[in-house]
């Protein structure tokens, strides 16, 4: 598919000059780097990832010095 982009000129040199580096055509640059772009940007969100590592450590028991200090440390941060 043919499609019309704006790229800032410095982007464009650089790309321009990858493409002569690694013989490859630009349209050939432009789609490895949208698709890694797209590759590492489809995943989980942060906010998942965190959940899915909270689940995997499970219930944990309670410690009453950690809470004592976290509950000490929110009371001298200024929110």
């Amino acid at each position: 598919m043919k499609v019309a982009v704006s790229i800032p000129d410095p982007i464009f040199d650089d790309a321009e000059q990858l493409a002569r580096r690694l013989n490859l055509s630009r349209s050939k640059v432009y789609a490895r780097a949208l698709k890694e772009f797209v590759a590492n940007n489809n995943g989980p969100s942060l906010t998942e990832q965190i959940n899915a590592a909270l689940d995997a450590i499970g219930e944990q028991e309670q410690d009453d010095f950690a809470l004592e200090a976290a509950r000490q440390t929110f009371e001298r941060v200024e929110w």
